[in-house]
């Protein structure tokens, strides 16, 4: 009778103790997906990051690495935004409250990141790096986690919660090529150079560009760099040889100075045109200026920050204000409408009284064409396509905000509309 009593102690301790291993492993997996946090006294759902009084938002940055100006410039962008947000009476009778994380463009620092802020923000409005989001990609599926990367590479199409604002990167370079043939001389039977990442970014590029030089008759004379690579000495030299009458750079601002430095004292004055990422404005207050400002232009979905555009020149005015003697380069724009297109977001998902990451994404997914005076209406219904098609062509200029105005206004070339953009890889 004991040895009964003893088994039946024994069981209902091993049934107790499994019960609460089996309740914490789904708490941890109801907040892995996003699940429910509860129902606030409002009435609305609540989720990770969200409280009675607190939206808690990620931002995954570079502020050390080959982007940090671009990444400085976007995280002060945001920052802006919240703060304005907040002081409207911020979203849904709540506070928007961010949490900076730098990984200096290395894919182990962001996963570091990224596991840091899973349990407790509500999504992420700016995530630097195709390689980076690429490889989380997989884990911000399973979290529901709203992320916006600043990356445009195929390989972060096709997931309902990652939003690629704007165009590709193959899309740029499609329409790069129609500027190039149809503005700059370039013609069938022509050899066009392209320096491009190694990687996601790069690769993407690479595939739009090949797709266009199929169409158009001309040859891509590919040239791979890594992140770390800064002298394109090597690179120009095999362009030259090889006889290229322009070239696509797909790489950072550092590559580009150094691409066009070289080119121009090698005698090389072709066109040279960056994907959006490919340059920054204080690349025209160093010795790189001169060559920069001859021929070198930049593919982007976005206008410049010196557009003459009314919602351009408020958010100038007003980042001027809040860090006075910082660039105002195209990176404040992208930041700054990252930013809003994210609160719009929750905005519609507080309609909804559903601000669980599911419900964030469900309600960013509801809307049609988003069009904020920024100069790029996008449609974020589908999520196997980029936003827009339309590429804006612009050129360096010294004298104007950002370095940066308008050469051709955007633009969906008929390449780019029949294009079939590969979701996802």
């Amino acid at each position: 009778m004991k040895s009964r009593v003893l088994k039946s102690t024994a069981l209902r301790t091993t049934t107790a103790a499994l019960a609460i291993v089996l309740a914490a492993a789904t708490g941890c997996s109801d907040k892995a997906t996003g699940g429910s946090g509860g129902t606030g006294s409002d009435g609305v759902k609540l989720g990770p990051g969200v409280t009675a009084d607190k939206i808690k938002v990620g931002i995954v940055s570079d502020l050390t690495g080959v982007y940090a100006p671009l990444g400085k410039s976007l995280t002060q962008a945001q920052q802006l935004y919240f703060e304005e947000l907040n002081a409207a009476g911020g979203v849904c009778g709540r506070k928007v409250e961010v949490v900076v994380r730098d990984h200096g463009y290395d894919v182990q620092r962001a996963m570091a990141a990224y596991s840091e802020l899973q349990a407790d923000v509500a999504g992420i409005p700016q995530f630097i790096g195709s390689p980076m989001v690429t490889a989380l990609k997989g884990r911000i599926n399973t979290d529901k986690m709203f992320v916006i990367p600043m990356a445009w590479s195929t390989t972060l199409l096709g997931s309902e919660s990652i939003q690629v604002s704007g165009t590709t990167y193959d899309i740029d370079m499609i329409n790069a090529l129609d500027f190039l043939t149809k503005e700059k001389g370039v013609k069938r039977g022509d050899k066009i150079g392209h320096v491009y990442f190694e990687g996601d970014y790069g690769e993407s590029a690479l595939h739009g560009a090949k797709y266009a030089a199929g169409k158009l008759g001309l040859t891509i004379v590919e040239q791979k760099i890594k992140a770390t690579d800064n002298d394109m000495s090597a690179q120009v030299a095999a362009l030259k040889n090889a006889g290229v009458t322009a070239i696509l750079m797909s790489a950072g601002p550092k590559q580009s100075a150094s691409l066009a430095g070289v080119a121009r004292a090698k005698g090389m004055m072709v066109p040279i045109v960056a994907s959006n990422s490919g340059f920054a404005p204080q690349l025209l207050q160093t010795p790189a200026a001169p060559a920069l400002l001859k021929d070198f232009y930049l593919a982007s979905a976005g206008a410049p920050i010196g557009a003459d555009l009314p919602a351009q020149k408020k958010l100038a005015d007003a980042y001027a204000k809040k860090y006075p003697g910082q660039p105002r380069d195209n990176a404040v724009v992208n930041g700054y409408t990252s930013a809003l297109f994210f609160a719009d977001a929750l905005k519609k998902a507080c309609a909804a009284k559903d601000l669980s990451r599911a419900g964030i994404i469900k309600a960013h997914r509801s809307g049609g064409v988003h069009d904020d005076g920024f100069g790029t209406p996008m449609d974020f219904s589908r999520f196997d396509q980029p936003g827009t098609r339309k590429t804006y062509i612009l050129r360096t200029d010294a004298k104007v905000l950002g370095g940066l105005m308008i050469q051709r206004q955007a633009t969906e070339s008929d390449m780019a509309k029949s294009y079939e953009v590969p979701a996802g890889s």
